[in-house]
């Protein structure tokens, strides 16, 4: 059960739910973009708060958490557009890489900038990877074994079903 009410009025009415109305209510909820957080006042603030914001995408999008970066992205354009253009040439560069590397998830774009991760020897639960040998012996059908020499044996064919009573 869950207790709607937050009041502290004893008169007014709580309703108790058993949860089941979440879902209806987040859908009401609109997700924060970023762009309607306070901006600073002063210029070399907002400059600051632009190098700061796009420090935290960085890590965001190398920590592949995309709600963050998405949300740091918004709050940077909306600090770009507060600045004169002249001043946030660098920082506009800056952002459009990483639009770039966000937008490209899991391409080439966004792996270039990753160095390539070395392969331990041996990995736990996959297969070892070692050195081919040469495919000449490999295309080669080997030879079948020698069938080895039982005697004369008498088999009961009649007795297995393969001919009639009778013959045998």
């Amino acid at each position: 059960m869950v207790r709607r009410s937050q009041t502290s009025n004893p008169r007014s009415a709580v309703v108790l739910t058993s949860g089941a109305d979440w879902g209806t209510r987040a859908a009401g909820q609109r997700r924060g973009s970023g762009a309607e957080f306070p901006l600073p006042r002063r210029q070399a603030a907002k400059i600051k708060a632009l190098q700061q914001t796009i420090e935290v995408i960085r890590m965001a999008i190398n920590a592949k958490r995309r709600p963050q970066a998405r949300y740091m992205l918004s709050r940077a354009r909306a600090l770009v557009n507060a600045l004169p253009a002249d001043q946030t040439t660098q920082e506009r560069e800056q952002l459009s890489l990483l639009r770039k590397k966000f937008e490209a998830r899991g391409t080439t774009a966004a792996k270039s900038t990753k160095k390539p991760k070395s392969i331990p020897a041996a990995r736990a639960g996959g297969k070892k990877a070692g050195a081919k040998k040469s495919t000449a012996k490999a295309t080669q059908k080997p030879a079948p074994a020698p069938i080895p020499d039982l005697g004369n044996r008498y088999i009961n064919r009649a007795a297995l079903g393969y001919t009639a009573a009778d013959e045998a």
